[in-house]
């Protein structure tokens, strides 16, 4: 019996079972007696080594390994699955697994895009959903210290029953854990208010590769003189696994300010952007599409249906030659990359940008009228609240229109990199350069701070085959990743390393890579957890 712990699409992965053109492999457990004493340790329908998890647990939603299972071939089961629901249980299984020899591999929700969760070696993937408890909440002090198992979207709701929020709004709020975002270093949608994931951690507990448990010390006053709180966030499994944190919590907005604005170009919509940050403001929300990004966003209002074909945003927009492309079919459209990024050039000028304000009624005064003002002086044109309440309704509903693509025979994926205010056009420039002929591409400008902001690039392409596809995917990344690092800009800004950036990482960090190893060697010097991501051994494309 498939045990109820999984948390997954157990169905969709039972019948992908008989899709696969290669057998999966057998658990290897060098303990014969491994299942029966993960079983007395978290109970009997807490451990699986059945076929369907170990396929639902063999990748995450690296888009690279689903084109290599949309093609039957799956490359990296784990040898066992296990759902703990205290602490202790957290260090009797590592401390098993560190006997037996056995890689563990901490799991969130599985949402990540990276490959940070594949478990290349096998081993025990350690799936933490079971541990969602609230442990404390401090409306004083403004404290919650919560288990890492505990999901956003639910989380959240139970914040704001109480009167807070956290601030943290991913993309994968419905699907992504509180561990996981420390371990992916993630942010959120309002993280130009809130700051990222590392600027709400006040400290972690997590359990080292001797299975003992650690608490980092805080101050309720704010973070001590010295952390190790900034290796632990951003490690990706790779030094411990995280069982709680404590946060900080911060009081729910009553109202909100939305907005949108329509600028003639990407330039004059970005030194917007760096204008209103620079003025001292910090809008929940500042995001800036480009030409085609602002076809796909709309600008409609906010009850408007987007639940469009991908390319129907088309429709109106460009005459003759769009239309007769589209007519083609995506997959044949998408192999045809250079020409479609060529007619893209031919929309009509403009890029969306969309505000969203929030605070008590004064602050919120404010930052209306200077920002509204700060675009106007640059030729904006102010579309009303529409744009800004369509945008809030909608903003987790990017992730749900990538399925067709896939379905189609094509395959989407998406690069979130950073940089300063001086290098973010050409960085937009490069990058687009770089993969035009390889892809259809798109990018917003979002998670914007005082120093710079993030590009969320979009590449949607298409092979003759699966094996064509992967390899024209990795192709992309080179392309992408060589420009990233040639502008000087950062290789990731919320999605995590995993697997998929881990190269480029280790040529951005250079000789500090030898710091790097180091840490590793002093948390988890057998390799035990998650090997192969961060640039350790055992890594593979």
């Amino acid at each position: 019996m498939v045990s109820s712990g999984a948390g997954v699409n157990i169905d969709l992965a039972r019948a992908l079972k008989y899709h696969l053109r290669m057998p999966l492999f057998e658990p290897v457990l060098p303990d014969l007696g491994l299942v029966g004493k993960l079983e007395r340790i978290c109970g009997a329908g807490n451990v699986s080594i059945n076929e369907p998890d170990r396929i639902a647990y063999s990748r995450d939603m690296w888009p690279r390994s689903l084109i290599r299972q949309r093609s039957g071939i799956l490359e990296h089961p784990p040898d066992l699955i296990v759902w703990p629901e205290t602490v202790l249980q957290v260090s009797d299984v590592v401390r098993l697994a560190q006997k037996a020899g056995l890689p563990v591999v901490p799991f969130g929700a599985g949402s990540g895009v990276c490959a940070g969760t594949l478990p290349v070696r096998g081993g025990i993937v350690l799936d933490l959903k079971r541990m969602n408890r609230i442990l404390e909440l401090n409306a004083e002090d403004r404290l919650l210290v919560v288990e890492a198992g505990a999901m956003g979207e639910i989380l959240e709701r139970e914040l704001n029953r109480r009167g807070f929020t956290l601030g943290h709004f991913p993309s994968s709020m419905y699907c992504s854990t509180v561990g996981g975002w420390i371990a992916a270093r993630g942010a959120g949608q309002c993280s130009s208010r809130y700051g990222k994931i590392e600027d709400m951690v006040l400290s972690v507990t997590f359990i080292d590769a001797e299975g003992r448990r650690h608490s980092t010390p805080f101050s309720r006053s704010g973070m001590s003189a010295w952390s190790i709180d900034p290796l632990l966030v951003g490690s990706e499994g790779t030094l411990g696994v995280i069982t709680s944190a404590a946060l900080v919590l911060r009081e729910l907005s009553a109202e909100r300010w939305y907005r949108g604005f329509r600028f003639p170009n990407v330039s004059s919509g970005v030194e917007s952007m760096r204008l209103i940050l620079r003025h001292g403001l910090r809008p929940a929300v500042v995001r800036l599409y480009d030409e085609f990004d602002t076809v796909m966003a709309k600008t409609g209002p906010e009850d408007e249906d987007v639940t469009e074909p991908v390319l129907s945003g088309f429709s109106g927009k460009v005459s003759g030659p769009l239309k007769r492309l589209a007519s083609l079919g995506l997959r044949r459209l998408l192999q045809a990359p250079r020409m479609l990024n060529r007619v893209v050039d031919m929309l009509p000028g403009g890029c969306l940008m969309v505000v969203v304000a929030e605070g008590v009624k004064t602050e919120r005064e404010y930052s209306s009228e200077t920002i509204t003002t700060l675009c106007r002086n640059r030729g904006a044109v102010d579309l009303g609240a529409g744009p800004g309440k369509h945008w809030w309704k909608h903003r987790y509903g990017i992730s749900y229109k990538q399925a067709p693509i896939f379905t189609a025979g094509a395959f989407v994926d998406t690069m979130e990199v950073a940089t300063t205010w001086d290098r973010i056009l050409s960085l937009h420039k490069a990058v687009r350069k770089a993969v035009s002929s390889l892809a259809f591409i798109m990018a917003h400008f979002s998670h914007a701070y005082r120093e710079g902001c993030s590009i969320y690039f979009t590449f949607v392409a298409a092979a003759k085959d699966d094996a064509a596809a992967a390899t024209l995917y990795d192709r992309i990344w080179d392309a992408a990743q060589e420009a990233v690092l040639s502008e000087g800009a950062v290789v990731s800004h919320h999605h995590g390393v995993g697997m998929s950036k881990q190269r480029f990482l280790i040529r951005q960090l250079a000789e500090a890579n030898v710091l790097a190893q180091a840490v590793k060697i002093a948390f988890d010097a057998g390799g035990l957890f998650n090997p192969g991501k961060l640039g350790q051994r055992g890594g593979c494309i």
